[in-house]
């Protein structure tokens, strides 16, 4: 869930058409034109490690410039207005446009509506859960809502379990599009109703004494069938446990697995995207709801287009104004964003691309649709960093192969971060090098001195933020490679990270 996976196929979006203009001219706001001219080389150290891997200069787009002064001059200017596909740092747009638009303690909310009478903890009629958007509504946010709705309002629901996803609109695509991997967890889709990133997390357990490795899954789902253990084997190395454990986990209604589990692999996780997504929110409440000792004479199911109108219009299903509701928030979008950038979480990123979309009027909803979180970062583009090309943006996190923005453009908006009141909310929202999130075992040359936000994709390397020289100064660095060995170029950026802290000042 946290690293863009390759790709070789480039999703179509109809969105993608528009702003495509934008990216022929890019201008720096804390730079004259003539002050960016190209230097006739790079420095020694990352030509070094471009050759090595192959890549050519006229695939590398490269920026450094004092972060606190913004002065005119860049340390180092290299096709900083080439349009580059950013992969994961495409993050930084959408997370700081939303910590700017819409406020670090922003947050979503998921609602209850109890939609009927309510008697000795009997409801008769609808039990009604509304989908915010909430990014991060794992299992064990979920079942304290409902834990909640059992103490106070309901244990029996003489009725069905009706959801309301309708505060995002997105359209249907194969969860398999991107990769060709659709149970991989970074390829979850957006759903106002977001239930553990639609993941079924299966944990194994080695059980000496009975010879079988136990497996507990979470959340429960209603009407799927789970194998409870696996046969265990006695071995002296953990190989490759996944592989061996010979999982059926394409079949959305059965789990089951045909293979074993090494007892030398101790305790396990798996998280596995589910086979069938769209069916996930209902099975998950619905089987979530049962065993917290709850009981349903109907069903989970997704609102129809009839009830999502009287739930508009009167707010519940049955014109009842004196409904019970609950209500749980999310946490806040600035611990959204951290999650985001720290660990690249592709629909966390995604829900809060969307957000802007749906709060973009006024703090007055509109829909949550790709095309109003489009011109919302437009609209906020033009306004904060004008005169400086827009990006083309697609879903938001960078899990694509549309998305552009320029060095130029990335630097702009880490200057205007850096310069704002949430300068250092998005400094600690970026992985920190050498310490921790995605570049963890990296930047070992510039431990603790670099914070930045990575991206992988096929043909794609990149890295943007901010670091420390050994003068004291913070530097802006961004770092873009779009090719072929893009991956073995690795090395260059590291390079670029140390000549920084090490160089740049000179």
């Amino acid at each position: 869930m946290t690293q863009d996976p390759p790709s070789p196929r480039t999703p179509h979006l109809v969105a993608l058409r528009l702003l495509a203009a934008a990216l022929i001219a890019a201008t720096l706001p804390f730079a004259p034109r003539a002050a960016l001219a190209q230097a006739p080389r790079l420095p020694a150290p990352i030509e070094k490690a471009l050759a090595r891997a192959k890549v050519p200069r006229d695939a590398v787009s490269m920026l450094v410039v004092e972060a606190a002064s913004g002065k005119p001059v860049p340390r180092l200017s290299w096709r900083i207005d080439t349009p580059m596909n950013p992969a994961s740092v495409m993050k930084l747009v959408t997370t700081y446009s939303a910590l700017d638009a819409l406020g670090r303690d922003f947050t979503w909310k998921t609602r209850i509506i109890l939609d009927g009478s309510t008697s000795g903890g009997l409801l008769n009629g609808n039990l009604v859960v509304q989908g915010g958007g909430d990014p991060k509504l794992v299992v064990e946010r979920l079942q304290a809502l409902l834990a909640q709705v059992q103490a106070g309002g309901a244990r029996v629901v003489r009725g069905d379990i009706v959801l309301d996803r309708s505060a995002f609109s997105v359209p249907a695509t194969d969860p398999g599009e991107f990769d060709g991997e659709p149970l991989r967890p970074y390829n979850a889709r957006p759903d106002a109703l977001l239930i553990n990133f639609k993941s079924i997390v299966m944990t194994f357990t080695p059980d000496l004494p009975s010879g079988r490795a136990l497996v507990r899954y979470e959340p429960p789902l209603a009407g799927v069938q789970v194998g409870a253990s696996v046969p265990l084997v006695r071995v002296a190395r953990c190989g490759d446990w996944r592989s061996e454990l010979r999982a059926s986990v394409e079949n959305p209604v059965n789990i089951e697995f045909l293979g074993t589990y090494s007892s030398a692999c101790g305790e396990k996780i798996w998280p596995s995207a589910y086979a069938d997504p769209a069916s996930f929110a209902a099975r998950a409440i619905e089987g979530s709801w049962r065993q917290l000792g709850g009981l349903l004479t109907g069903t989970a199911r997704d609102a129809t287009p009839q009830e999502l109108a009287m739930l508009r219009s009167t707010g519940t299903l049955s014109g009842q104004k004196a409904a019970i509701r609950f209500e749980h928030q999310s946490p806040t979008l600035l611990e959204v964003v951290r999650d985001v950038n720290k660990y690249s979480n592709n629909v966390m990123a995604q829900h809060v691309f969307l957000t802007l979309g749906l709060h973009a009027s006024l703090g007055q909803p509109k829909a949550g649709t790709l095309d109003a979180a489009h011109a919302a970062l437009a609209a906020w583009w033009k306004k904060n960093l004008p005169g400086t090309a827009a990006p083309l943006m697609d879903n938001g996190s960078g899990l694509s192969r549309n998305e552009r923005v320029t060095a130029a453009g990335l630097a702009a908006l880490l200057l205007h971060a850096a310069k704002s009141p949430l300068a250092a909310d998005l400094a600690d929202s970026l992985p920190v090098a050498g310490v921790d999130g995605t570049l963890r075992e990296r930047g070992k040359g510039v431990v603790g001195q670099a914070f930045l936000k990575t991206g992988s994709l096929r043909d794609v390397t990149a890295i943007a933020g901010y670091a420390n020289g050994n003068s004291g100064t913070r530097y802006i660095v961004v770092g873009l490679i779009n090719h072929p060995n893009a991956g073995a170029a690795r090395p260059a950026l590291d390079a670029l990270l140390e000549w920084t802290v090490k160089e740049a000042a000179r």
